[in-house]
């Protein structure tokens, strides 16, 4: 797809729905001796998903995991819904358009391997990152150059911002001198 027809199909995306596990971690599953789990984000990630909520845009995770360390980083950054354990992805999506009143066609779908290509079928935007399975990328609108957990949503967030012409307006919030 070219970057024009790219970025004109975002620009009618109202949600980012977010698989967590190879997108916003890198899917790695590490384990402690207690059997404790640990995941790393990236915290360029985390305020890419802030910007875009404040230009209105909804930000939803449909995981196939259940962790309450994905449970704390969404409520810290005030993501809209998280659905974990939920193995039919394209149903969550479904569930999570019916409660905030949008379309699936309305929402870039983020995700890396086949539990989310029931999601890839229904939404309107379908992105993944260079390691997502070959079948996911073959589908893709958009492979991102970053892997997931390092950066990957960040991209796509400036992507959004771009496509909604409102990069500059929210980046010179950050310029801005202080008072």
């Amino acid at each position: 797809m070219s970057s024009y027809l790219l970025l004109e199909k975002a620009r009618h995306m109202q949600a980012l729905v977010l698989d967590v596990d190879g997108i916003l971690s890198d899917g790695f599953v590490t384990l402690t001796n207690h059997g404790d789990e640990i995941k790393s984000f990236d915290i360029r990630d985390g305020l890419g998903m802030k910007l875009v909520q404040q230009i209105g845009m909804k930000v939803i995770i449909i995981t196939g995991r259940k962790s309450q360390i994905v449970e704390k980083r969404m409520t810290d950054l005030g993501v809209d819904l998280v659905f974990q354990g939920r193995e039919d992805k394209g149903l969550a999506l479904r569930e999570a358009c019916a409660q905030l009143g949008l379309l699936a066609e309305d929402c870039l779908y983020m995700g890396d391997d086949w539990p989310d290509l029931s999601a890839f079928a229904i939404a309107g935007m379908k992105v993944t990152v260079p390691n997502g399975h070959v079948e996911v990328r073959r589908r893709a609108d958009l492979v991102t150059q970053a892997y997931g957990g390092r950066g990957a949503v960040r991209e796509v967030c400036d992507m959004l911002l771009h496509a909604k012409n409102v990069y500059d307006q929210v980046l010179d919030k950050f310029l801005a001198a202080p008072h």
